[in-house]
């Protein structure tokens, strides 16, 4: 039985998480930690599988991975040899004041009470320090993928990030937006178990999810962009959001 909680829902789908899930495009991670010199001490709040922490690894960065979920941490130490996430949550991070130089976010910010985690962010991060959540969005401006989103009701698209998000607090300088394109190539059974790591997903009826993966198939295989194809392109736009700690 799934977990009814969304934020809690995807550590039952942990590996196929962090095997489907899209990646951070490295010019993104770049200009979220623009002006951070390497090697950084980077914490990744909401780190889920490592996705994110992978990425800013790979820039010569030491990260600090924290999630709450244990199967979440448990598929991250697996696929990120020699790095132990922290258990706990943005709220609650289980870290000193000022010991980070940058804090990172990968499309969990949206779960965060965001007074409390603005507060517990500011208090790990030195002056001057970078706060940065990032997500990556399906480009709906792309027909079938905005057909792909109504299916299955996916609600992390471009409007609504950008609309929602970006207000810090007095703790933070003005935020900075940044936007990058990138793609990530699937199958169309690929593309279904995606998004059987999504949270509407996980937590929905069994008629409900029937009701997906039956109608995932149809535009599969009835869209002229889709019909016959082996793999698929799927469009991403990827949003960053860059505040400094005053």
């Amino acid at each position: 039985m799934t977990d009814p909680t969304p934020a809690l829902s995807f550590g039952v789908a942990a590996r196929e998480y962090d095997r489907f899930r899209p990646r951070y495009p490295e010019a993104a991670l770049r200009w979220a930690l623009a002006g951070v010199e390497a090697p950084a001490r980077v914490a990744d709040l909401g780190a889920g599988t490592g996705i994110l922490t992978r990425g800013v690894l790979a820039l010569g960065h030491e990260v600090v991975p924290v999630e709450p979920d244990p199967a979440m941490r448990a598929q991250l130490e697996v696929a990120t040899p020699g790095t132990t996430a922290l258990a706990g949550s943005a709220e609650a991070v289980p870290l000193p004041d000022g010991t980070a130089d940058a804090v990172l976010v990968g499309q969990a910010y949206h779960w965060f009470d965001r007074e409390r985690a603005h507060a517990e962010v500011a208090r790990l991060l030195r002056p001057g320090g970078t706060f940065a959540p990032i997500w990556n969005t399906r480009d709906e401006r792309v027909d079938w993928v905005a057909e792909l989103s109504r299916i299955a009701h996916l609600g992390d698209n471009a409007g609504s990030v950008v609309e929602k998000y970006g207000d810090f607090g007095s703790a933070f300088e003005p935020t900075e937006l940044g936007e990058f394109a990138h793609t990530t190539t699937l199958t169309p059974d690929e593309v279904v178990a995606m998004l059987h790591t999504h949270s509407f997903w996980l937590t929905a009826s069994i008629d409900e999810q029937d009701r997906i993966d039956r109608e995932i198939g149809e535009l599969f295989a009835s869209h002229p962009d889709l019909a016959g194809r082996e793999s698929v392109e799927l469009p991403y736009r990827t949003f960053v959001f860059r505040a400094r700690r005053r």
